[in-house]
């Protein structure tokens, strides 16, 4: 996560920093509906590379967007999910949908 003073300061600018890519958006997507595994995320997102989805996720938790919850069993279980702050992105991506739904229906 970056210190206030490293981000920048047009709060936009912030925003996409933090949701800005376009695997960072499906990612977020699919979490606001519940918890996924690392291999669900994978399968669900086409032609997400292993390597960005772990890069991705990876970000999104030090941001302090989503929570990783590993569990003990053999063989071991993690999760993904967003986490209280992570869900307040809730009506930024609802807009989102809402906007792609209008715009399909005008588009040339």
């Amino acid at each position: 996560m970056l210190t206030r003073e490293e981000l920048p300061v047009c709060p936009v600018a912030t925003t996409v920093q933090v949701i800005g890519s376009k695997w960072k958006l499906l990612i977020l997507r699919n979490l606001l509906e519940r918890p996924w595994r690392f291999n669900e995320l994978k399968k669900d997102l086409e032609g997400i590379s292993q390597k960005v989805l772990t890069d991705s996720l990876r970000s999104m938790e030090a941001d302090g967007i989503i929570d990783r919850t590993v569990y003990a069993e053999v063989p071991p279980r993690v999760e993904y999910a967003l986490n209280e702050l992570g869900d307040t992105l809730r009506p930024i991506l609802d807009a989102m949908a809402a906007w792609g739904e209008d715009y399909r229906k005008i588009a040339p």
